[in-house]
């Protein structure tokens, strides 16, 4: 059967569970079998890779498709995925539509992935802006002398780092911030090339880490790349706002009313517990309210009470 669409992401050997689970989390579902699964390897083993291969379509190993000096890498070949998820149609050019899912996230409801699918129709981007009921201001500003303010704006920040120019910059300062975690384009989408153009002027100036998302904020916000933006639950990044449980169906929700089900949970800067990170410790559970508003002590990971 030929497939047409693809659900990309990438890891290292740490992170290796995390994917495992995505995928797990993927495949649970029936319709599934429609779509293919390829893995961009960042530093695998060959015995991780072994498992993968039972489950998954392709293996390719992750390149730097832009040149980034040795000094900014230092050995993270993970940092890969901040450059070479701009470039998925030249590693797997058989599809037509690719959704990149980051490894430290996972499908929990497959409307969420239909939706993606949906959104990138007609060279579009499908993405999830952080910002949402419930969430607190985004941007700090340092007010001096009453009227004028120190913009200190996620965007912002890392703009005038990357020395994109002020005016650039500007523009950025309070658009809501948009997560490149997730995401989906077709093949011949011209957001391929505008993006990869910000990603070269980004990564000369600033980090690695970062600067693929500050690239597709430019792409949106500067560039206008005609964007389809989806609700929260496409991207529920569980650090920001932490979701509900909805005991009688046995899954999570947003925290307010309607209480959407959660479609991508993704775990983004980690959940943790004094200096312990649930992406790299299965045994760390985090407290959150039921429907009812009952505690609850639970893990966010794929498969985990």
């Amino acid at each position: 059967m030929m497939k047409k669409n693809v659900i990309v992401s990438l890891a290292d050997a740490n992170y290796f569970p995390l994917l495992n689970e995505l995928i797990d989390s993927i495949k649970i579902f029936k319709e599934s079998e429609y779509l293919a699964i390829c893995i961009l390897d960042a530093g695998l083993t060959e015995g991780q890779k072994k498992i993968l291969l039972n489950k998954v379509d392709e293996i390719k190993s992750a390149e730097w498709d832009i040149e980034v000096p040795a000094f900014k890498v230092l050995g993270k070949e993970w940092l890969k995925s901040q450059v070479s998820r701009a470039f998925l149609p030249n590693y797997f050019p058989n599809y037509e539509k690719y959704l990149w899912i980051d490894c430290d996230a996972w499908v929990n409801d497959w409307n969420a992935v239909d939706l993606y699918f949906k959104a990138c129709e007609n060279g579009k981007l499908g993405i999830t802006q952080t910002i949402g009921p419930g969430y607190k201001i985004m941007s700090k500003v340092n007010w001096l002398f009453g009227k004028i303010a120190l913009i200190k704006s996620q965007n912002f920040k890392h703009a005038v780092k990357s020395k994109i120019g002020l005016s650039k910059a500007r523009k950025l300062a309070f658009a809501p911030h948009i997560n490149i975690g997730v995401f989906s384009l077709e093949k011949n989408s011209p957001g391929w090339k505008s993006w990869q153009k910000n990603l070269e002027q980004t990564l000369k100036s600033g980090n690695v880490f970062g600067s693929e998302g500050l690239a597709i904020n430019m792409s949106v916000y500067i560039d206008d790349l005609e964007t389809e933006f989806l609700p929260l639950n496409c991207n529920w990044i569980a650090s920001n706002l932490k979701p509900k449980f909805d005991e009688s169906q046995n899954t999570f929700v947003e925290p307010f009313l309607p209480n959407y089900k959660i479609g991508i949970m993704h775990l983004a800067a980690g959940i943790w517990e004094g200096d312990r990170d649930m992406r790299l410790d299965k045994e760390v559970k985090t407290k959150i309210l039921s429907l009812q508003n009952k505690p609850l002590s639970k893990s966010l990971r794929f498969g985990v009470n």
